[in-house]
This record gives structure tokens, sequence and C-alpha cells, in this order.
């Protein structure tokens, strides 16, 4: 039999908490955490779990998001390293979830996996994900075995472990896998965020954002109707936004990175330095 991780915060904890905001028609809250302060002040505020990704380090250090897709550094050494080092010692009762790359071959994936546990780390995501991949590139990683068959069947052995796991979906058909493979949240991806200094200027409009999001969490739930549906990305950019999402598609949540830390980073700083410069004699 294998061998139970010892998370921070349990699964089946973390999935009453969240089933029980389900029921008094309160949204789940998930949102990535790049540095320490921003994991510290989502739990003071309530979040129901924070996310480490590799993007997250490219984000709170200026640059886009998109970094975590591209071969810029060591994926999941940096969501080890930064969970270990800067969020993990300063969150406590709020779990936190590890976006891994499953697909990384350079890694025995079941003892990384392990060692995740042992850092604190109570959650798996797969983030980097092949699914933001399309055309020829994508058939190339699918036909040398790197494709999202694999990140499904890491998400799986997460699962099996004892991880609250959250599949990100693009697509109908990956949110029919993420589901048959035991995941315990699908978060629909409508793409890179809009918004803020550099964010994306060819993201999905909130209508676009919209019809993704019903039609991947859709297909999810005729798998499993039990599952919790999250939305992310696209022009899922602040509260407004997503409160159309949370009112016209079958989405009970939000998964946040760049509308939860870096978008209200830049503007905090920004307007709190026109403040300091706006004082005369």
């Amino acid at each position: 039999m294998m061998r139970q991780v010892q998370c921070r915060v349990g699964r089946e904890v973390t999935l009453q908490r969240m089933r029980e905001k389900i029921g008094m028609g309160i949204p789940v809250v998930v949102s990535g955490a790049g540095v320490g302060i921003v994991g510290r002040v989502l739990e003071k505020a309530g979040a129901d779990m924070a996310v480490v990704y590799n993007s997250g380090y490219f984000r709170m250090n200026g640059h886009s998001s998109i970094l975590g897709n591209l071969p810029v550094g060591d994926a999941n050494g940096i969501v080890y390293k930064l969970g270990r080092d800067l969020i993990l010692p300063v969150t406590h009762d709020m779990p936190v979830a590890a976006g891994v790359f499953g697909c990384d071959p350079t890694r025995d994936m079941e003892a990384f996996l392990y060692s995740l546990a042992e850092t604190g780390y109570s959650g798996i995501i797969n983030y980097p994900t092949v699914g933001k991949f399309e055309g020829k590139f994508r058939r190339e990683i699918e036909s040398v075995g790197l494709g999202y068959e694999r990140e499904a069947a890491m998400m799986k052995l997460a699962h099996d472990m004892g991880y609250l796991t959250i599949g990100y979906v693009y697509t109908p058909r990956e949110a029919r896998i993420m589901v048959q493979q035991g995941v315990d949240i699908l978060a629909a991806h409508a793409g890179l965020t809009s918004g803020g200094d550099i964010g994306a200027t060819c993201a999905a409009t909130i209508d676009e954002s919209v019809k993704i999001t019903e039609e991947v969490l859709s297909a999810g739930l005729s798998e499993n109707r039990d599952i919790i549906t999250l939305c992310h990305g696209g022009a899922i950019e602040d509260a407004q936004a997503f409160e159309r999402i949370f009112k016209e598609t079958c989405a009970v949540g939000f998964v946040g990175a760049s509308s939860m830390e870096r978008i209200p980073v830049e503007r905090a700083i920004h307007n709190t330095v026109q403040k300091f410069q706006a004082v005369r004699k």
C-alpha cells in the first residue's frame, strides 16, 4: 500500500471548509503566493488556499507570468525552494498547494511529491502544464511521452498519496481526463490574465471567458457531480469580472494569480507613490 503523505492541513479538512462555504453561496477563493508577504496576508484575509507557482516567482519579480511556461529556470526546483523558504514559514492554518510540472523526466516524481509534503505543502496543482500549448508543438510533446496524460498520471499519484489535488484544464477533454484521475478540484483556465502593467493584451474577453469556463467545467461535472469547480485567467482580472463568471457559469469559486497578487501590488504601490508626491509645503 502506498505510504500516505502527512500534510500540514489534511485534504478532508480543506474540502469540508470549502463545501461549507459553497453551501452558503460564498465563493471559494484560492490565490497564488509568489512572495512571503502575499502568503501571510492571504491567510490573514481568509483565503481558502494559496498556490505556489514557478510563475509567481517571475511575476512578483517584475516579469510576465508566461515565463512560467517557458524554459527559464527549473520549475519544480523553484516551487520547492519558494515554498520552503518564503511561503510556508509565514503560513500556518491555510493550506498551500505546490505547482508541479508533472512531465518533468529528470525527477523521481513519487519521491519529489513526498519531499513537498515534508516542507509543509498540502496540495498539488498541475502547473506548468502542457495544456497551455497547441498545434504542432503540442503534438510533438505528446508524441514523445511528455503530454497531458503524463501530467494527469502525476495528479493521480498525488491524490493517491493523500494530497488535495487541483487540475488546471483548458478543454472539455482535459476536464474529463483530470476528473477520471480523481482530482478534487477543477480549475478552468481561460488563458493568460489581462490587466495591470504587464497583463496579456491578447487575453480572452469576458464573454469568451464565460463561454470557456462553462464548457470546460460542465464537462468535468458530467464525470463527477461532486467536483469543486473554479475559474481562472482571461478577463477575470478583478472581483467585478469574477462576479459575472460566478453568476453565469457553474464555477463556485476562483483561482487568482496575477489578479490576486501582481495587479493589486502594482496598483497599491503606484497609488501610494502618487499620494506621497502630491504632498506640498
